[in-house]
């Protein structure tokens, strides 16, 4: 490690470009009265990491980075969970949970139509099979009606020759 110096603090705000403000915190007693004292200074501190409000960080000593900013932030050591971030992180899951409600409900919807279209095609071969066997049916039952046909006329032209060899014996 470098001889460079490194305060531990919290982050006051981070409104600012790659800057942030951190606020270091030193407990020291006083010479006179031996009460113990709080002293907090400010740091504005270079941000290339992306902290928070709140966030607990180790600063350390660099050359100058604008007139104020001689501080680089080197690590975050514990990252604040504030109210406001668990609150949108509920809304992000809500708005997570409705998506995929709405997303289930368009592949229900697309499953659906895909059900029906297949009904449909199934129907209409059902209709194409049902008609081939009804004509095949009806083929059959003429072809029957013919062959009866052709049955009643032989039997016609029996009785024809039965009646005129009656005729001629009489």
């Amino acid at each position: 490690m470098n001889k460079r110096r490194r305060l531990t603090g919290t982050i006051r705000s981070n409104k600012m470009d790659k800057t942030v403000i951190v606020d270091v915190v030193r407990t020291v007693q006083h010479p006179l009265y031996h009460k113990v004292v709080r002293s907090v200074k400010s740091y504005k501190a270079h941000d290339e990491i992306g902290c928070n409000v709140g966030d607990r960080v180790v600063i350390v000593e660099s050359k100058p980075i604008s007139k104020t900013v001689n501080w680089v932030v080197e690590k975050i050591v514990m990252v604040e969970i504030r109210q406001e971030s668990i609150e949108a992180v509920e809304e992000a899951i809500l708005k997570a949970e409705e998506l995929q409600a709405e997303e289930e409900a368009a592949a229900l919807e697309e499953a659906e139509e895909i059900l029906a279209e297949e009904e449909a095609a199934a129907l209409e071969e059902a209709e194409e099979i049902l008609a081939e066997e009804v004509v095949e049916m009806l083929s059959e039952e003429l072809e029957e009606v013919e062959e009866l046909e052709e049955m009643l006329e032989e039997a016609a032209e029996i009785v024809e020759e039965v009646e005129e060899d009656e005729a001629g014996e009489a």
